[in-house]
């Protein structure tokens, strides 16, 4: 019995891979041994990054309260502390977006959180 070397599926796996690298220059488009590195690369890049983003937006939330804040005349550790005291449960993603968007609404969330 010849031996079999896979030809349909070793072409339709390659052919997914190159699909992978669309949009690489010269050779990383084009040459599967190229491509694959090019590919597996980019996997490990978006999968790193989609755990970086969440560090990052949560360090933007947390530099756009402790501005609001300081300019209400109140530290972020201090206010984040106030906010526990008083059982009120906003997280960072929406006390930014309320700093951000609405400060009149989140200076009287740190009138309550001063008193």
């Amino acid at each position: 019995m010849p031996r079999a070397k896979g030809g349909f599926k070793t072409r339709r796996y390659h052919k997914k891979v190159i699909d992978m690298a669309k949009g690489q220059y010269g050779a990383r488009h084009r040459v599967y041994k190229v491509a694959a590195q090019v590919v597996d690369k980019g996997l490990l890049a978006a999968y790193k990054d989609r755990r970086l983003k969440k560090r990052e937006f949560r360090a933007l939330w947390i530099a756009r309260i402790n501005a609001a804040t300081r300019s209400l005349g109140i530290s972020y550790s201090q206010f984040m502390n106030g906010l526990k005291k008083a059982n009120i449960t906003l997280n960072r993603r929406s006390l930014a977006d309320l700093a951000y968007n609405d400060p009149k609404a989140f200076s009287e969330l740190v009138n309550q959180v001063k008193s």
